[in-house]
């Protein structure tokens, strides 16, 4: 599994030209599962998500001390199955690592149903389909998190 996590002051994501989702101060996961990624990694990713202190404290700017769940910040998740993307041969992106549609979307909502258990502001895209996403970074913060699956 593998997510671009990103400390945003807003982000929204467009479909058909109608925003779907939208949120301020958080974070926009962009969120791509495996082919062989299980519920473990769904798990793990999740509290990894919640969990990494990406947010200043008051007193110290310069101190990352505070999680998403630590603000109350707000969550917009985007299904990308292009992070699995491999481009190293030829002029085409590969996606054989990518998990089959049906298994990534039951796998990516789990995830989201994951997050919103925590009470914060989870808001989505629509898997798998044509989104514009707007994301206003902060900082800019941006970590790609991969957990690969343990069979």
């Amino acid at each position: 599994m593998r997510v671009i996590i990103q400390k945003v002051t807003q982000s929204q994501v467009t479909v058909d030209g109608k925003v779907i989702g939208k949120i301020e101060k958080g974070l926009n996961l962009l969120v791509g599962i495996a082919a062989n990624d299980t519920i473990n990694e769904i798990n793990w990713m999740v509290r990894k998500c919640l969990e990494l202190r990406l947010f200043a404290d008051e007193e110290n700017e310069e101190k990352w001390t505070k999680s998403v769940q630590d603000i109350q910040g707000e969550v917009l998740v985007i299904s990308q199955f292009t992070l699995y993307g491999d481009c190293r041969k030829g002029r085409r992106p590969s996606f054989s690592n990518s998990a089959p549609p049906k298994e990534a979307e039951k796998l990516y909502n789990l995830f989201v149903d994951e997050l919103k258990k925590t009470g914060l502001k989870v808001e989505t895209g629509i898997f798998g389909a044509m989104m514009e996403v707007s994301i206003n970074n902060d900082g800019p913060v941006t970590f790609l998190l991969e957990k690969e699956a343990t069979n």
